[in-house]
């Protein structure tokens, strides 16, 4: 016990602030980092000043709450931007698709397939084997409406590859 008490107070909140660091990497979110850089700067303002325990604590919880509160604000002001924004929402990544019907939609419900999967569908009445285009996602359900004929057609010769 009485080798802790020896450690110089400044190497103790260094620790801490390294500790939170490390901690930030392994564990997801952003709030450790901020308490981090509280206990750094209290570990350095207590080896320049030599501060007392209660101004120490003082310090860093000050520190903390002034780093937590700038970030949210600079984060709000500046939030970060994804490359693909619809990455976690495949509803809305199959808008504007076709899907096939594979349980008739019959007053408003039935099943669709898209892609190698098959997802409840709401929409107009279709018969099995129609095409539909998901136009929106509830949950669960996709939001579907008939595919015309021609706009099936027009949609096969944009995919299809160009002739030599």
């Amino acid at each position: 016990m009485d080798d802790l008490l020896s450690i110089e107070p400044h190497w103790i909140w260094l620790t801490i602030g390294l500790v939170l660091a490390t901690l930030e990497m392994l564990v997801p979110g952003v709030y450790l980092i901020w308490l981090a850089v509280a206990a750094l700067i209290t570990g350095v303002l207590t080896f320049v000043l030599d501060l007392g325990i209660a101004v120490q604590v003082t310090n860093f919880v000050f520190l903390a709450l002034i780093a937590a509160f700038s970030a949210k604000r600079f984060l709000r002001d500046r939030p970060i931007e994804s490359a693909d924004p619809l990455l976690n929402n495949r509803g809305a990544r199959m808008i504007g698709h076709t899907a096939i019907v594979t349980h008739a939609l019959d007053g408003g419900s039935g099943r669709v397939r898209y892609g190698d999967g098959e997802w409840i569908a709401r929409g107009a009445n279709a018969a099995v084997g129609a095409r539909v285009r998901i136009t929106g996602s509830d949950g669960t359900h996709l939001l579907v409406e008939p595919v015309s004929p021609a706009a099936v057609d027009a949609l096969a010769e944009a995919k299809a590859p160009p002739e030599a």
